[in-house]
């Protein structure tokens, strides 16, 4: 299928703590992969787009989340195409060894949800979308693979109002534990 075929794509991010910094020889494997695993995702089918910091092949560069994460932040045409990628294609082998570079997560590092197709979303807007799963857990705004949502059910739930306000979704959904703003723990 075409992107056209599509009204929605989905968009995810993906946040991870350095355990050293990026020119540490320790990090030589995962900077190693960086660009077969990024070829891999540019011709996978289903890919559209993927942040890239300018000047550079990768993102790897930017820091909007604190100087020690790294942020991936990409859009596919649907939640299948972005499964393959992930699970079935040599990404697997990073993520196989993700604790020899990087912490281990203690809250959610990765969000899903669903854009209008043709729309890039931004580092802000990504990052707000990781908050907001932190904060409600998953929703057709804001989830994970786990506990997926269909475009219908996103555009439905934007149909049905704006989201709860911060101190009315606080207390339906009990303590959130605060992180502070560029902490991913």
């Amino acid at each position: 299928m075409t992107a056209s075929a599509h009204a929605a794509h989905l968009a995810q991010l993906n946040v991870a703590t350095l355990l050293h910094p990026f020119d540490d020889p320790r990090m030589a494997p995962f900077v190693e992969m960086l660009d077969p695993v990024n070829a891999a995702a540019d011709g996978a089918p289903g890919f559209v787009w993927r942040l890239v910091e300018e000047g550079a092949a990768d993102a790897t560069g930017l820091r909007p989340a604190g100087e020690d994460v790294v942020v991936n932040l990409s859009v596919w045409q649907t939640q299948e195409a972005l499964w393959d990628f992930s699970y079935r294609s040599g990404h697997l082998e990073v993520m196989r060894r993700r604790r020899e570079w990087f912490e281990r997560h203690v809250q959610a590092h990765l969000v899903l949800w669903w854009v209008p197709a043709g729309h890039r979303p931004t580092v802000a807007e990504a990052l707000e979308r990781l908050t907001d799963l932190r904060a409600h857990g998953p929703s057709p705004r804001a989830f994970t693979f786990a506990s997926a949502y269909t475009a219908a059910e996103a555009a439905q739930h934007l149909q049905a109002g704006p989201p709860a306000q911060p101190e009315e979704a606080a207390r339906s959904a009990g303590p959130v534990p605060t992180v502070p703003a560029g902490e991913t723990r």
